[in-house]
């Protein structure tokens, strides 16, 4: 499989890493080179420096040939604009956009867009936390 991940904080290295571990062919793509020090020595995938947003650099990322596609900037409009194109213009099969603003990722999912969102996965856990608490009836 060959992945295009925009974003090389710890959400886009950490899956660049476990890609190239399972043998896919991973291109990381990140506006600031000293990002893909989250990588390590010796990554056999391959680092591009520019915006995503950049369709010259979707284009030098390979975007043509991806088969999955996922931004994980710190940004909820780079990332969904940029799986948006992949999506739709360059008709990537699987492109998923990392989005915390739990409404968004909502609105953007109901149009078909695939939405990760790590804040309403975090609520669901600690409400799951929350309620596996043993509580005390007794008052003490």
């Amino acid at each position: 499989m060959y992945v295009i991940i925009v974003g090389c904080g710890r959400v886009g290295s950490g899956m660049a890493k476990q890609l190239v571990d399972e043998g896919h062919d991973v291109v990381v793509v990140d506006e600031d080179p000293s990002s893909f020090r989250l990588l390590g020595g010796g990554f056999p995938g391959h680092c591009l420096v520019g915006a995503a947003l950049d369709w010259d650099v979707l284009r030098q990322a390979g975007i043509e040939g991806a088969d999955a596609f996922a931004s994980a900037t710190d940004g909820d409009n780079t990332n969904i604009v940029c799986a948006l194109i992949a999506w739709r213009a360059f008709e990537v099969p699987c492109a998923i956009a990392r989005v915390y603003d739990p409404l968004r990722a909502r609105v953007f999912a109901k149009h078909g867009l695939h939405t990760i969102c790590p804040t309403e996965q975090a609520r669901v856990m600690m409400m799951d936390a929350v309620h596996a608490c043993p509580i005390s009836t007794t008052g003490e």
